[in-house]
């Protein structure tokens, strides 16, 4: 078992570059660092659980997977393709599905926990 705490240290958390072509990232303000954490892996390779944390700015990218993530910490704004915009606190879960184009825009370092499902295992 592992307890997840919004005030808990990350330093154990690894840089996670934005090059992921699948997510087709693209930087639209600032100079935001994403770093991160996977606590878990599927057997199967389809599902992770994890900690991610981003620095303020604004990026679009798709989502890989179906994913369920809490805000432990910071301040954003969330929008998905087609969707009015969604500002996300401390304590707010939100689930995208994957394949959706969305807007982070990071207005406070941002802390989640996420567990994504419906990956694809590349072989």
């Amino acid at each position: 078992m592992r307890r997840y705490r919004k005030d808990e240290p990350r330093d154990d958390l690894e840089h996670w570059p934005f090059d992921n072509k699948t997510s087709d990232y693209v930087i639209v303000q600032g100079n935001p660092v994403a770093s991160g954490r996977i606590d878990y892996v599927s057997p199967d390779g389809t599902a992770r659980l994890g900690v991610w944390r981003c620095t303020e700015g604004v990026f679009d990218c798709n989502e890989l997977g179906d994913e369920l993530q809490t805000i432990l910490q910071g301040r954003l704004i969330l929008t998905l393709e087609g969707q009015a915009p969604i500002e996300c606190i401390p304590g707010d879960s939100i689930f995208t599905r994957k394949g959706q184009r969305v807007r982070w825009d990071i207005r406070e370092t941002v802390v989640k926990l996420f567990h994504t499902s419906n990956l694809d295992v590349r072989g």
